[in-house]
């Protein structure tokens, strides 16, 4: 790529299908957002939805509301809806819950399909929490069960017949590498492992086909790019053939063929409605079909196209304006095995991201040295990827992430 300035920046967004996108979400003046891809931006909707469901479903309505006004169903029907932006049939996907009580249901109906088997194999540098749930899960079991880690290069060699469950996640959370998920499922299918997809820095962010690819099992995350707001709930995909057969490991009244029944014994509801378990938490849930309505008005082929012009310009403003202070870029440039992120490596990494946060530009840090930038495509603006850049040169340049302030780590890095 030749020599880029702001000007050229400014053309694409002149020229950006998605730029009507940005005034749809409520992004502070003064700040360039870059943590899309750890806490999505609110969109202005949400506010003005939270409350007429507060005031009037809630209010009014009170406990008719699960009825009058759906609430029995919300649960299933963003789960239909975020089935469309994951390539997912009707009816395979619920909502609620967190990524990791997903990770545990997923992995636990994974293992039970294969009861003779007695391995877990997934990447050492796999997300802590889908390691530590299958540590867990493992013990809880009581039987045998042996956690196999490998490095990114070693999956293929790590499957055989004694494996239960590949467990994988397809965007690298600290990098950015993205996985083949069709090749890499056919392989654990090949050797009649079950595959357990973790999507959380992949929906609303790069192109899925969960049915396509043969994923049997996959859960994601509501607050990352569906920007369901903090702690949103999560989801589980099962694929359609399993679901008569999986056995979930929580089996609450919101999972029974006929909750309000109130039978002592428990019998699971046919489908992926037995992949619930308590009562769904409203307000959570009707800030998160926001979210999933914004991506879904937007095109996915421009979404992605957006993505990876931003993360192209992203790495070539670094190459051309940081060269001097030791960066190391550990994002792909392979278009195909990119997700929506540029990461970069630095001894300092954590007082550089501190005084970049100070001057307005928010990405994030990963231990022990990532610089992490996550990109938006529909609200982030090509002039903000420049002014980022320019901002990350200016601090270096001047040093001024020597400041004693920005070596005081807080509690969320």
């Amino acid at each position: 790529m030749s020599r880029v300035n702001r000007t050229d920046c400014e053309a694409l967004d002149r020229a950006d299908p998605l730029a009507g996108f940005r005034d749809r979400f409520a992004l502070p003046d003064g700040v360039i957002y870059l943590d899309g891809n750890s806490l999505g931006a609110l969109p202005r909707a949400t506010p003005s939805r939270l409350a007429r469901v507060i005031e009037d479903e809630w209010g009014r309505g009170l406990i008719r509301s699960w009825n009058t006004h759906g609430w029995i169903n919300l649960a299933q029907r963003i789960g239909h809806k975020i089935a469309r932006l994951i390539g997912a049939a009707p009816a395979t996907v619920m909502t609620g819950d967190s990524t990791s009580v997903n990770v545990f249901k997923a992995l636990s109906a994974a293992i039970e399909l294969r009861p003779e088997r007695r391995v877990i194999v997934s990447e050492r540098g796999n997300f802590p929490t889908d390691l530590y749930i299958a540590e867990g899960l493992a013990a809880l079991l009581g039987r045998g069960h042996e956690l196999r880690l490998v490095e990114p290069d070693g999956v293929a060699a790590a499957l055989d017949e004694r494996v239960a469950a590949l467990m994988l996640t397809q965007v690298d959370y600290r990098t950015g590498r993205m996985l083949d998920m069709a090749s890499v499922t056919t392989a654990a299918h090949d050797v009649g492992a079950i595959a357990v997809w973790d999507l959380a820095h992949s929906a609303g962010a790069v192109p899925l086909d969960v049915a396509a690819a043969g994923a049997d099992f996959a859960v994601g995350c509501g607050y990352k790019y569906l920007n369901g707001g903090p702690g949103a709930p999560a989801f589980l995909y099962a694929a359609p053939l399993l679901h008569e057969a999986m056995r979930m490991p929580l089996t609450g009244w919101f999972s029974h063929a006929a909750p309000f029944a109130f039978e002592p014994s428990y019998r699971p509801a046919a489908g992926i409605a037995r992949a619930g378990i308590g009562t769904p938490p409203i307000l959570a849930l009707v800030a998160l079909e926001v979210g999933v309505d914004l991506l879904l008005e937007a095109p996915g082929a421009a979404l992605r196209g957006k993505s990876l012009k931003l993360s192209d310009l992203f790495l070539a403003l670094v190459r051309q304006e940081c060269a001097a202070w030791g960066f190391r870029i550990v994002t792909p440039d392979d278009h195909a095995i990119r997700g929506s992120q540029v990461s970069l490596t630095h001894p300092e990494g954590y007082p550089i991201m501190q005084a970049l946060i100070a001057r307005g530009v928010i990405g994030d840090f990963r231990a022990p040295d990532i610089l992490r930038f996550g990109l938006t495509p529909l609200y982030l603006r090509y002039v903000d990827v420049w002014d980022a850049v320019a901002t990350l040169a200016d601090i270096m340049g001047a040093e001024a992430w020597r400041d004693r302030r920005f070596s005081l780590r807080a509690a969320v890095t």
